[in-house]
């Protein structure tokens, strides 16, 4: 019988296959026709009047804009992509070529924003995308590729005279102060040319279909790299409001003053977008999907928690564990009981406080409790978790949770804990197949993985408050319990997998 670890391993890579660019915009994408054709996106069509233009950004859009290119043939006229600095080197380099674009490929390739910050390449392939966008005609159909990770410093043309120093410095002392992503996006979008819905009113009357693929939790279209196609939801009052609450109304560079002074109070009316059509092709949810359909093609009982898992790593670890616990206790026939009663109320109670979008805990437990006695149990959940930096070590979100879930599950190993009887795994890993700063995806855990490392003489809980995970997964039995995927070339945020059978 295959190993739960391995089990894991071809959930995790079944979920990412799934949003990969290639096969994602293959399953959505069809030209069809001969004399008038048709653009079909997953089953909606617009007619190819005469010309096909197509624009992207973000760190997955290179893979996309190939297999897009593929897909229409003749009928692309022209098309211009915005992505990160050294890509496209190091697809080549990971013998990924599949996702660069043909030798005498219609799509220029403008790579910037390096570190993921905006800077004057990236301005160039701004300009570039919007000078194509501003030219379209009503006969004319753009397509817009979008990456939600990168995508938003790819796309940085500031609002007239704002310069692109400024607003980067205007950012980075929001960030200083403490504002939230969602805060700082408002403030962006509300000094951009592009985002916040300009792209498509600057490429109006052209029909625009947007191709997203998500990394925000929820999958908000104004949200995803900074809305360039969507109808924003936040007007210049909101971005006002921030400004004020980290106390930077008063100085502000003249051009910011100048653009905020004279900006529309209102956003964009909903009409003023009926040319649009915005289409999610990937998200966590659709790569949770893909990891139930296999989980249960391999014989579990598998439930998906929430596609929007967020909130302070040590707390999220502290999630799993009781949910770990509580399935033990249903093998161990302990389902009804104390016990049982008070790990519900705790998951409840934590639950409420991480504040998980859309996730009925209490339907969840239901769920779990109607699972049989003997089936193996699989509980998929993604999301993007956040650490609070306070050491200077080496590690990501998901492998400093992966080792955060050992530990706890180390404290809960006693002689009437209801684990022991059961085989237990953890995994968590980044889509991207990066985690943080190292070539790790994330990490893989299981209840005697702290014992162990305290044989081998390393301390889990002071490797933690270094932030010092990736250190520890590498000195601890060779690196066996790193997930290396490699570079994916795609990005829904984080996956985790619990998987449970009776010993």
């Amino acid at each position: 019988t295959m190993s739960l670890r391995e089990h894991a391993l071809s959930l995790f890579r079944g979920a990412v296959g799934t949003v990969r660019p290639a096969p994602m915009l293959k399953r959505a994408l069809k030209l069809q026709g001969d004399g008038c054709p048709q653009l079909l996106v997953k089953g909606q069509a617009f007619p190819v009047k005469r010309n096909l233009y197509l624009v992207g950004f973000g760190k997955a859009v290179l893979g996309m804009a190939a297999a897009a290119e593929e897909i229409l043939g003749e009928h692309l006229t022209r098309g211009i992509i915005n992505v990160p600095l050294g890509i496209q080197e190091s697809l080549q380099r990971a013998g990924m070529q599949e996702m660069l674009l043909k030798p005498h490929s219609k799509i220029q390739v403008i790579e910037g924003a390096k570190n993921n910050l905006p800077d004057a390449e990236a301005l160039k392939g701004a300009v570039a995308i919007q000078e194509l966008a501003q030219g379209l005609t009503a006969d004319d159909l753009l397509l817009v590729l979008i990456s939600g990770r990168g995508g938003s410093a790819l796309l940085p043309a500031p609002i007239p005279p704002i310069l692109l120093e400024e607003k980067e410095k205007l950012t980075k002392m929001l960030a200083s102060r403490g504002a939230a992503i969602q805060e700082l996006n408002i403030v962006r979008k509300t000094l951009s040319v592009l985002k916040g819905g300009g792209l498509a009113q600057l490429a109006h009357p052209a029909q625009v279909v947007s191709l997203i693929l998500s990394d925000v939790i929820g999958d908000p279209l104004d949200i995803i790299a900074s809305g360039p196609t969507a109808a924003s939801s936040h007007s210049v009052q909101d971005c006002l409001q921030i400004l004020t609450k980290y106390n930077l109304l008063h100085n502000l560079p003249k051009s910011v003053e100048m653009v905020l002074s004279s900006s529309p109070t209102k956003p964009a009316a909903p009409q003023s977008y009926s040319h649009v059509s915005n289409i999610i092709l990937g998200s966590n949810t659709l790569a949770l999907e893909e990891a139930r359909r296999q989980a249960e093609g391999l014989g579990y009982a598998a439930l998906v928690l929430s596609a929007a898992v967020q909130g302070e790593v040590g707390h999220v670890a502290t999630l799993y564990c009781q949910l770990i616990q509580l399935v033990c206790l249903g093998f161990a026939s302990l389902r009804e009981g104390p016990l049982s009663d008070e790990l519900s109320r705790n998951l409840l109670q934590l639950a409420a406080e991480l504040q998980i979008p859309g996730l009925d805990l209490d339907k969840f437990l239901e769920a779990l409790r109607g699972l049989g006695p003997n089936r193996p149990v699989c509980i998929l959940a993604g999301g993007e978790t956040t650490v609070q930096l306070q050491g200077t070590g080496k590690g990501g979100r998901n492998q400093e949770l992966a080792l955060r879930v050992g530990l706890g599950l180390h404290k809960a190993t006693g002689a009437s804990s209801p684990q022991g009887r059961c085989e237990i795994l953890f995994l968590s890993g980044g889509t991207d197949g990066q985690d943080g700063p190292t070539e790790a995806a994330g990490a893989f855990c299981s209840p005697g993985l702290v014992a162990e490392a305290l044989q081998e003489g390393l301390d889990v809980e002071a490797f933690l408050r270094n932030n010092d995970s990736y250190t520890f997964f590498s000195q601890f039995q060779g690196g066996h319990h790193l997930l290396v995927t490699g570079l994916t070339g795609t990005n829904v945020m984080d996956i985790q997998a619990i998987l449970i059978r009776a010993m």
